[in-house]
């Protein structure tokens, strides 16, 4: 007899939401957390922004299904995102609109005069923009927190410092051992760790998928200006920074990818200089102090979509992973449509019109 009908490794963003989604339909389900605490790896380390466009059109659909709920329970605050360009970057701008156009996102083209108006202090290179007023700030560790305790209200059982060393299946069933000797016996294994992904899947003697943690480096800046506070998030239509206000401070990226080995990851000197050389091309700021500085593993399939999903070579082993830079402003619809899988549950309002096809792991079969 199985302890559980599901163990989900890993208590970030996927783990919570994934554990809620499954107990309340009925299933008895655990999370085991290698850490002290869920969350202290990605979901704890987000810029906190939820985006329309961000992470490609296939990625818009499971953002969009998202955001009623996020509004509806209170984790959204709306901003709005510029994503800026000098005159060399109009094509750029262009081929964005294009790109974006049927996805069902909201976004506008905007020349120099109204997004000066946006964006006081900004330099006279910088011509032109995409405009999106849906952009909104997410409450992370709200959210997060939201999610646990509908997985704790349900009856999943989260056991924190319970790092996975093996996972073996015998007869219809798993055993998951951690490295303090403990033994958890589940029907069904779900991948949900992260940059620690592939790791996992060796382990359950299933194929990687080729998920790769790439390293992010955020810092918080005080700046003269101190940012105006409903002054949108700003993005490169290049790819080479990010910034947005944050309670009279500044936090700014430079949108780095770079890759890691699953880790505790923390930030290079090299990279936080290059954050601040690229917000000084941008806008006529000084910047009084560098208060902190932190980095984040966000991790990629090989084509940059999530792996939601049954295994289709390993009986009984699930992924819930690769969810890179948006895990958490898709985290609702993400959950739900995972859930309704496992399940063997038909859709819902929030998932109908969702392709789970462009996220099943089959596709790397």
């Amino acid at each position: 007899m199985t302890d559980f009908d599901f163990a989900i490794v890993g208590a970030g963003i996927a783990g919570a939401s994934l554990a809620a989604e499954l107990a309340e339909g009925g299933a008895s389900v655990c999370v085991l957390e290698a850490e002290d605490q869920p969350g202290y790896h990605s979901t704890g380390r987000s810029a906190a922004f939820w985006e329309e466009c961000y992470g490609g059109p296939e990625i818009v659909p499971l953002t969009l299904a998202s955001g009623p709920y996020l509004r509806e329970n209170g984790f959204l605050t709306k901003r709005g995102a510029l994503y800026i360009g000098r005159d060399e970057d109009a094509g750029a701008l262009d081929a964005f609109m294009e790109r974006f156009a049927d996805t069902g996102a909201t976004i506008e083209r905007l020349g120099r005069d109204r997004l000066e108006a946006r964006l006081p202090g900004l330099k006279e290179e910088w011509t032109g923009a995409i405009w999106e007023p849906a952009c909104a700030d997410i409450d992370v560790a709200g959210l997060h927190a939201h999610y646990l305790s509908r997985a704790r209200k349900a009856g999943v059982d989260l056991k924190c410092r319970s790092r996975v060393v093996s996972a073996t299946r015998a007869g219809g069933t798993w055993t998951i051992r951690t490295e303090s000797g403990d033994e958890t016996i589940a029907e069904t294994l779900v991948n949900a760790a992260g940059a620690w992904a592939d790791g996992l899947a060796q382990m359950a003697g299933a194929q990687p998928v080729g998920i790769g943690p790439l390293r992010r480096t955020v810092v918080q800046l005080r700046t003269d200006p101190a940012p105006l506070p409903d002054q949108p998030l700003v993005l490169d239509i290049s790819g080479r920074f990010y910034f947005k206000p944050e309670a009279g401070r500044l936090w700014l990226s430079p949108h780095d990818e770079v890759p890691s080995e699953p880790c505790d990851a923390a930030p290079e000197e090299l990279d936080v200089a290059t954050a601040i050389d690229r917000l000084q091309q941008v806008v006529d700021w000084d910047i009084v102090g560098l208060e902190r500085r932190w980095a984040g593993l966000r991790s990629f399939a090989p084509d940059r979509r999530p792996v939601y999903g049954w295994d289709p070579e390993v009986a009984g082993f699930a992924w819930f992973a690769g969810q890179g830079g948006y895990g958490i402003q898709t985290s609702p619809a993400a959950a739900r449509l995972a859930g309704q899988i496992l399940l063997g549950r038909a859709r819902d309002r929030m998932t109908e019109q969702l392709d789970a096809s462009l996220y099943d792991p089959a596709r790397f079969a």
